[in-house]
């Protein structure tokens, strides 16, 4: 799966929670969302500079991360369920330092092979990365 394949699907599918995510899927994902938000900081800093030393807030980033919360939220829970897990394992992130790291170990995983009670693999069996 390519980059822009990765986006357009998450945003085609910004809010299907059932189904199944691939690891290429999610992390081109937060690729995107991490480029976003250094593209948008960066364009906050640059319109908005003056008013910024004031208040802490980034206009374009908060709607930016609006734009992407729910595509977000709903890949993971994919991904969750690409690992034969449910989707409530994303509120572990909850959990300060603790519950992130066990996010990250769930998603770096293997994603279970062949079809599993959240539908049938998330990538052909010819694209599974090893």
């Amino acid at each position: 799966m390519e980059f822009s394949d990765a986006i357009r699907k998450c945003f085609s599918n910004y809010v299907t929670f059932t189904g199944r995510a691939a690891r290429p899927e999610f992390w081109w994902f937060v690729l995107f969302i991490f480029l976003g938000n250094i593209v948008f900081g960066i364009l906050d800093r640059i319109l908005f500079g003056p008013m910024m030393m004031r208040h802490d807030a980034s206009l374009l980033g908060g709607i930016f991360s609006l734009v992407v919360f729910l595509p977000a939220l709903a890949v993971l829970v994919r991904r969750l369920h690409d690992l034969d897990r449910t989707g409530w394992w994303a509120l572990i992130a909850l959990i300060p330092v603790i519950g992130t790291l066990v996010l990250l170990f769930f998603t770096v995983q293997r994603g279970s092979t062949g079809g599993n009670r959240f539908g049938p693999p998330a990538l052909p069996p010819h694209q599974m990365p090893s």
